[in-house]
């Protein structure tokens, strides 16, 4: 098997165990458990509190004292494990600490999947920028794969999710011991400074006003991130409620009924399968990915990521007016724009770092990048969404007013746009977006 398709499998099981839980998990929260959400918010908020540390320590210790693949591999071995348990659990507060334990062993994998990813292809000559969107599309692939999994199962509303998530996360750690060798970058490097001593060198990166003003972008938009994450699925779950569910019994009855009734059909079945629904981001996504380099070339990575901005607000706009009869069709384009809203901020993000730092430091940046995004921004998007939509936007009776959730949140995407393109200072050159990396980091941290 080559390298690529190796890294593929990589990129597809690392997926394909957060999809088979993370959009789906509401649903068995609210329709099955039937627990408050206020509590809900908690839960989400666990990747968001466990990637403010874990992605950057596990990055250090990848950077200095263990193989990233090794690393890589136990940790999710361990989250695996973790997973296996979900189903046992029968009270919210003991749920938001196994989640959160689950999510100290997931979320730091993230950033390890890039660093083994770009080390393998870099140490066989490959070009990370030209070579890895093409690998990174096949994460998207098993992301779509697991929702479509858990929704034709059935297992949207049941504890079985999270035993297919752990089953994908065990697999995903015995391979990894099989890939080529990550040595750490930094192991025999003499340290000068507490600093050295402690691995801690990416953090320099934030005295510089530009790299500040990158990560802090990242940490707001990872907020939005969570948002969709959080509310999609539940929204559409609520909203279908509305809408009689189709069942399929047969090819030849569902093409007789969309031929006789399509907008019926088709609202039927987005009630009976929405996270299948919601899959269609994914899809997007895959079709973005493929897309980045050009855009990247063609207009730089600011712009790149002024495009995501926008995206975001479309993607929270549409939700706004849309549903699962009439506008149906503004949910499906919502999905549809997602991908270059998730894609143009961090994929595009990771490779302005993996440009903008030195080898030595390139995991722990890593790291430090799905800190702001997935770590505070997460802690960000799911502790104030929560007060802000228990107290304006859920009535009395639990029912929750989605159109003023959803303009709500496109508001904030409009506010980080335009704020985006006045303080981020970054000039478009080739150097950057070429099909080659630049022989020598753009920015170090002696240079900060």
């Amino acid at each position: 098997m080559s390298v690529k398709l190796r890294l593929i499998l990589l990129s597809f099981l690392q997926f394909f165990i957060w999809g088979s839980w993370l959009i789906t998990i509401g649903a068995y929260w609210f329709q099955t458990k039937q627990w408050s959400g206020a509590e809900f918010g908690a839960i989400f908020s666990t990747m968001g509190i466990a990637s403010i540390f874990m992605p950057s320590l596990m990055g250090i210790v990848a950077d200095k004292y263990v193989n990233a693949e090794k690393l890589y591999g136990i940790l999710h071995i361990l989250g695996g494990i973790v997973l296996f348990t979900v189903p046992m659990v029968s009270s919210p507060g003991t749920m938001f600490w196994v989640m959160l334990l689950n999510m100290i062993f997931y979320m730091p994998t993230l950033a390890l999947s890039i660093a083994v990813s770009y080390s393998v292809l870099k140490s066989r000559g490959g070009d990370v920028v030209k070579d890895y969107p093409p690998i990174r599309v096949w994460g998207t692939v098993g992301f779509i794969v697991a929702m479509w999994t858990v929704s034709l199962l059935g297992f949207e509303k049941s504890a079985n999710q999270f035993y297919v998530a752990a089953g994908a996360a065990i697999l995903l750690g015995f391979y990894s011991f099989t890939l080529p060798a990550c040595p750490p970058p930094s192991k025999d490097t003499p340290s000068r400074s507490l600093i050295d001593v402690l691995g801690l060198k990416s953090f320099a990166l934030l005295r510089d006003t530009k790299m500040l003003t990158f990560f802090l972008f990242a940490l707001l938009l990872g907020a939005a991130l969570q948002l969709t994450n959080a509310y999609g699925d539940t929204f559409l779950h609520d909203v279908s409620k509305t809408v009689t569910p189709f069942n399929v019994e047969s090819w030849s009855q569902l093409l007789s009924q969309l031929a006789t009734n399509p907008s019926a059909t088709l609202s039927g079945l987005a009630a009976k399968y929405p996270a299948i629904i919601m899959s269609i981001s994914q899809i997007s996504e895959t079709l973005f990915i493929l897309a980045i380099p050009f855009f990247l070339r063609r207009f730089g990575i600011k712009q790149v990521m002024f495009f995501s901005m926008i995206a975001w607000v479309l993607r929270f706009g549409l939700f706004a007016f849309g549903d699962l009869e009439s506008g149906l069709w503004m949910v499906i384009l919502s999905c549809i724009v997602y991908g270059m809203a998730f894609d143009f901020f961090n994929i595009s993000g990771s490779l302005f770092v993996e440009t903008q730092t030195a080898s030595s430091i390139r995991a722990s940046a890593q790291g430090l990048f799905m800190m702001m995004t997935n770590g505070f921004g997460a802690v960000l998007g799911s502790s104030v969404s929560g007060i802000v939509i228990q107290q304006y936007f859920t009535a009395a009776d639990g029912t929750k007013d989605w159109h003023g959730i959803w303009l709500t949140f496109a508001l904030y995407a409009l506010v980080i746009a335009v704020l985006f393109v006045v303080l981020f200072k970054h000039k478009h050159t080739t150097q950057t977006t070429e099909h080659e990396l630049p022989a020598e980091p753009l920015l170090t941290v002696e240079q900060v």
